[in-house]
C-alpha cells in the first residue's frame, strides 16, 4: 500500500498550483462588470521589481478613472514572455470582455535573437484571435528598439514589424515604449533595464494620451 506522506502531499499540491500557474494569468475575481482595458506584455508591462500599483498599467487606470471613463484595466504582463508565450495564453485573456488590447511583446524574443518574421507571425495571430473572439475591440501595439550588435538587417526586420502591424490592423502605435527612459539610470532599476518607479510613471504618461482616444466613442 502506498503511504501519503505529508512531504508526498506538499509536492503535490506544488506540482498541481505550477501547473495551474503555466495556463496562464488567473482572471481577475471580479463582480466589475466594465469593458475592459488589457495590457498583453513582458516584465515591463509587469513591472518587474516594484509593486503592482506602480506598473504603468495601473497608473493608466488612475487616468481613465480621472477621466470618468469606465474601463477596468487588468495587466497581462509576465515577466520573461515572449510572443509565443503571449499567443499561447491569449485565449486564456479572452475570456474577458476586451475592449481595447494594448500589445507590448517582443523585446524577449529580440534578446533571445528569435525570427523576427515569427514574431511578427505570433503577434498577428494574436490579434486575429482577438477579432474573432471581440469583434470591436482597438488595438494598441508598442514598439521595441533592438540592441545594434544583432546585425542591421536584424535591427530593420525587427523594428520594422511594430508599424507594419499597427498599419495592418488598424491599431494605435506607440513607437518605443522606452521612448525618454531606456538608458536613464536615473528612471530604471539598478539592473539598467527595468524602469523604477519614475520610469514607469513616464511610460504611463506616453501610453496615456495613445490610447485615450481609443476609450471614446467611435
Amino acid at each position: 500500500m502506498q503511504i501519503r506522506t505529508p512531504r508526498f502531499r506538499r509536492l503535490y499540491w506544488l506540482r498541481l498550483l505550477l501547473a495551474c500557474a503555466a495556463l496562464g494569468p488567473a482572471l481577475p475575481a471580479t463582480a466589475d462588470d466594465r469593458a475592459v482595458v488589457v495590457f498583453v506584455g513582458t516584465s515591463l508591462t509587469a513591472g518587474y521589481g516594484l509593486p503592482s500599483d506602480e506598473a504603468y498599467p495601473a497608473l493608466v487606470q488612475e487616468k481613465i478613472d480621472a477621466a470618468g471613463l469606465e474601463y477596468r484595466v487588468v495587466n497581462a504582463g509576465v515577466s520573461g514572455d515572449t510572443s509565443a508565450g503571449g499567443l499561447r495564453r491569449i485565449d486564456w485573456l479572452l475570456k474577458m470582455p476586451i475592449a481595447v488590447l494594448v500589445l507590448e511583446l517582443g523585446a524577449n524574443d529580440m534578446l533571445r535573437g528569435l525570427d523576427p518574421q515569427t514574431m511578427r507571425a505570433n503577434l498577428q495571430q494574436i490579434l486575429d484571435r482577438t477579432r474573432v473572439a471581440h469583434p470591436d475591440t482597438r488595438f494598441a501595439i508598442a514598439g521595441m528598439r533592438a540592441l545594434q550588435n544583432l546585425g542591421e538587417g536584424f535591427v530593420a526586420e525587427f523594428e520594422s514589424s511594430f508599424p507594419m502591424l499597427a498599419k495592418k490592423n488598424d491599431a494605435v502605435l506607440i513607437p518605443f515604449l522606452l521612448e525618454g527612459v531606456a538608458g536613464d539610470r536615473e528612471l530604471n532599476q539598478a539592473d539598467g533595464i527595468h524602469p523604477n518607479t519614475e520610469g514607469q510613471r513616464r511610460i504611463a504618461a506616453l501610453v496615456w494620451p495613445k490610447i485615450e482616444p481609443l476609450l471614446r466613442p467611435r
